[in-house]
């Protein structure tokens, strides 16, 4: 299941982008339009800001706003920062792969075999969406 770090992130991410302008949107306005403790949310939007998707402004009339075009935001990137690998297992990822303590032969593995092939349709999806495709 997707994480509600991730689900808020792509939220908060989708609320910023629908602003007419960039001017920075305070936490507590974000927080209450998507129903996210602030507390939550903050961490999120720390985090998306230092992997380069936000910027901040502090002060009167501070908060964070999008330092990317939200064509330009790929949803398999904030996925992975969000989330972590696109994989269900570490032995089927491209990014984090590990071996499966419990398996012999991964190359005839069937729960590898079908993961991979989750791992592909979802990465094709991710890849193929910015923010500005879902929040439009």
């Amino acid at each position: 299941m997707l994480s509600k770090k991730t689900k808020y992130g792509i939220k908060a991410l989708t609320f910023l982008a629908r602003q007419e302008d960039q001017t920075p949107v305070a936490i507590a306005d974000i927080a209450k339009s998507e129903n996210i403790s602030i507390k939550f949310l903050e961490s999120i939007l720390l985090l998306l800001r230092h992997s380069g998707f936000l910027g901040a402004k502090k002060g009167k009339g501070g908060g964070y706003y999008l330092i990317k075009e939200p064509k330009d935001i790929n949803m398999a990137k904030v996925y992975r920062i969000l989330e972590g690998p696109i994989a269900l297992l570490p032995c089927a990822s491209h990014n984090f792969y590990e071996p499966c303590d419990d398996c012999t032969d991964e190359s005839v593995c069937a729960v590898r075999k079908l993961m991979m092939e989750v791992r592909d349709n979802t990465l094709m999806i991710l890849e193929n969406n910015t923010l500005a495709d879902i929040a439009f």
